[in-house]
C-alpha cells in the first residue's frame, strides 16, 4: 500500500502518520518527490483501512499495491535510484561501462587490463575469483588470491572492483571489494540475500537463466527487506529453446523493468552471447534500449583466457567498442 501526501504537506503530520502506522506493525519508506510525498507501507496492511487514511486532510490518495516486490517497486519510490560506488554513479543520466576478465588470472593479466579498461573510459573493473564452473574440473579462480590481485589492481588503477560471491563464508574476504556480484545461479539463494542485505556495499544482482522478472524483482526485495537499497539489477540472458547462442539477451526486459522499478539496471552481453563477435553490436543496443550501464569481459589474450575466453573482447576490440558507445550515449543523452 502506498499513501501520497498532498504537496507542501505538514512534517509534523507527516511523522505523527507514521508513528499511527507504527502502532500497526507497519514499516514505512518515505520517498520525497517534486511534488508529492509518497509513503510505502510494508507488513500486514490488512490492518489499515485506507477509508480512515483518506479522511486525513493532508493524505492526496490511497492506493494499494499488487506486485507482491514493494521495496522495489517505482510506485513506492517514484525517482530513480543512483548507486553510488566510491564517486562512480550507476542511474540517472549516465551509463557506466564495467569491464575485465571472466577470471583472475595473474597480476601481470588483472593489472594490465584494467589500465587499458581505465583507458579507454571504464569506470569499474570486473574480474571473478571465485568462479561457479559447471564441470568440477575447470578452472574455479583463484579465490582469495585472486581478490588480492584485484585489490593491486585497484591500487594501481583507482578503478573499484566487482567480483562475484559465492557463499556468505567467504564475505570476510571482500571488506575491500566495492560491489559484491550475486551470480545467475545464486539469484534465489535466499539465505545469502538476506545476508549480503544486512550490510551496505553494493550489490549487482544477475537474473537467473531461466527466471521471470517478478522473480528477479522479489530477489532484489529479498536484499532491500534486509536493509540494503544500493541494489543494481544485470540482465545476462536467460536459457530459451534456442541454442544457436549461449543464451538469449532479453533487452526487451530492460525499458519494461523500468516502469516497475526504481533500481538501475545494466545489462551483460558477453554472457548472453556467448560469442565475441558480437559484442560490437550488442553494446550499441544495449545503450539504445536505456540500460544504466553494460558489463563486458576483457582480456588480453582470449585464445589463451582460462575460463570463457569465447565471449571475451581484446583490449583493442573494447577501445574501439568503448568509441562506439560514447556516441551512442550522446545521442540517448547520456555520459559515460
Amino acid at each position: 500500500m502506498i499513501v501520497v501526501l498532498r504537496r507542501n504537506s505538514p512534517l509534523s503530520k507527516r511523522e505523527e502518520l507514521i508513528l499511527r502506522l507504527k502502532a500497526l506493525g507497519i514499516t514505512t519508506h518515505i520517498s520525497q518527490g517534486e511534488q508529492n510525498t509518497v509513503i510505502g507501507l510494508v507488513g500486514d496492511t490488512s490492518k489499515v483501512d485506507p477509508d480512515d487514511l483518506m479522511a486525513l486532510p493532508y493524505v492526496e490518495k490511497v492506493q494499494r499495491v499488487s506486485e507482491p516486490f514493494k521495496l522495489a517497486n517505482r510506485q513506492f519510490h517514484t525517482a530513480d535510484t543512483i548507486v553510488d560506488i566510491s564517486g562512480v554513479k550507476i542511474g540517472g543520466g549516465s551509463f557506466t561501462v564495467i569491464a575485465g576478465p571472466c577470471s583472475v588470472e595473474t597480476e601481470e593479466q588483472i593489472v594490465y587490463t584494467a589500465k587499458r579498461v581505465k583507458a579507454a573510459g571504464g569506470k569499474l573493473l570486473r574480474g571473478g575469483a571465485f568462479k561457479p564452473r559447471t564441470s568440477p574440473y575447470a578452472f574455479r579462480g583463484l579465490k582469495n588470491e585472486g581478490i588480492k590481485l584485484l585489490e593491486i589492481a585497484k591500487k594501481e588503477t583507482g578503478l573499484p572492483i566487482v567480483t562475484e560471491l559465492m557463499s556468505v563464508e567467504h564475505l570476510e574476504f571482500f571488506d575491500n571489494v566495492d560491489v559484491i556480484q550475486i551470480g545467475a545461479r545464486n539469484m534465489q539463494n535466499f539465505e545469502m540475500l538476506t545476508e549480503i542485505g544486512k550490510q551496505k556495499k553494493p550489490v549487482l544482482l544477475k537474473r537467473g537463466l531461466a527466471n521471470t522478472i517478478e522473480e528477479w524483482l522479489m530477489s532484489a526485495e529479498y536484499i532491500m527487506a534486509s536493509g540494503n537499497e544500493n541494489v543494481i539489477l544485470c540482465e545476462r540472458g536467460v536459457r530459451t529453446f534456442e541454442t544457436a547462442l549461449r543464451n538469449t539477451y532479453d533487452l526487451a526486459c530492460i525499458p519494461f523493468m523500468q516502469s516497475l522499478t526504481h533500481l538501475p539496471i545494466i545489462a551483460d552481453p558477453s554472457h548472453a552471447s556467448g560469442k565475441s563477435s558480437l559484442i560490437p553490436a550488442l553494446s550499441k543496443a544495449t545503450v539504445a534500449v536505456g540500460a544504466s550501464g553494460i558489463m563486458i569481459e576483457v582480456h588480453p589474450t582470449p585464445e589463451k583466457a582460462l575460463c570463457d575466453g569465447a565471449q571475451s573482447i581484446d583490449c583493442d576490440t573494447f577501445d574501439r567498442v568503448m568509441t562506439d558507445i560514447k556516441k551512442y550515449a550522446e545521442i540517448e543523452g547520456k555520459t559515460v
